[in-house]
């Protein structure tokens, strides 16, 4: 196996096998939260990636733990977890994954990451915590004035990509997908490929044919007098996701999910992932449904 870290790891970092993910990972994140790398020898970007995701934990001087997981040599959890590509880094915390994000992140990003993990706080506290606020009346449904407060972060700080990110979500939650995307592309082509741009950018293809009311009504009507036809409830878990009705999606899929966790070879599974990376990681559908999910898988 090939060692891509830049040296020794001490005891805040460690490798772990399938067979020891639930010590090393789940009970270990009890104590203190720990950071999960998939990874792989053939992968260009976890050999950048790695080394300062090390340095940056070892900087935390025990606060923080990194596990490394080879998933050519250990492909069960990363398979559970849904890992599509690589690296892939997953913080794990109380025994529940809480927070998630892919690619070779720059070692600013990757200690604000840690930061939110840890509930920490930097020079920009101002403008997280107009971020959080925005965050919260999104969530409550008070669109106007999340947009404003997203908008007035963007003019202090153009390339705020949480900002960015939000202020687009406003825009789709009020229908104009078109404008969603244009907000999107302020980030810069170079931009594209951050978890917070693609993921808005995949609910703005979610909601792309969603179903009209009434198609919706006869949708939940079917699912009701026909509980135990898991297609029928996948069908509705998706017209749900198509309208942004994230939380009722979420729980059909969970639904289908406590009946057979690998129903039509995961196809419910890969639906509930897909929906957490569009509703992103503060959406209280992707809270709640991942700690659901990791219940499911970890029971």
């Amino acid at each position: 196996m090939e060692n891509i870290s830049l040296g020794p790891a001490g005891g805040n970092i460690k490798d772990a096998t399938d067979q020891s993910f639930m010590a090393d990972v789940v009970e270990a994140s009890k104590e203190a939260p720990v950071l999960v790398d998939f990874w792989a020898p053939w992968c260009g970007p976890c050999k950048s990636l790695t080394p300062v995701l090390e340095k940056v934990v070892n900087d935390q001087q025990g606060k923080v733990k990194l596990v490394k997981v080879n998933i050519d040599e250990n492909p069960g959890v990363a398979g559970q977890l849904g890992v599509r590509s690589i690296p892939a880094v997953f913080a794990f915390d109380k025994g529940r994954p809480v927070d998630a994000f892919q690619g070779a992140l720059p070692e600013g990003q990757l200690r604000e990451f840690i930061a939110k993990i840890l509930g920490g706080t930097d020079e920009g506290q101002q403008l997280k915590e107009a971020i959080e606020k925005a965050d919260e009346l999104l969530q409550a449904g008070d669109i106007a004035q999340a947009a404003q407060i997203y908008g007035a972060v963007v003019e202090a700080d153009p390339e705020n990509i949480t900002a960015i990110a939000g202020l687009a979500r406003c825009y789709l939650a009020n229908g104009d997908a078109e404008r969603a995307g244009q907000i999107l592309d302020m980030a810069g082509p170079e931009r594209q490929t951050d978890p917070a741009i693609k993921s808005v950018r995949m609910a703005i293809e979610l909601t792309a044919d969603a179903p009209k009311d009434d198609e919706l009504d006869v949708l939940i009507e079917k699912v009701t007098n026909d509980r135990s036809n898991h297609e029928l409830r996948f069908e509705l878990a998706e017209a749900l996701v198509a309208r942004g009705k994230n939380k009722e999606a979420a729980d059909h899929l969970l639904k289908i999910l406590s009946d057979d966790l690998n129903w039509e070879e995961g196809k419910a599974k890969a639906k509930l992932l897909e929906l957490f990376e569009a509703a992103g990681p503060k959406d209280p559908a992707t809270i709640e449904g991942r700690r659901r999910l990791s219940s499911l898988m970890f029971a």
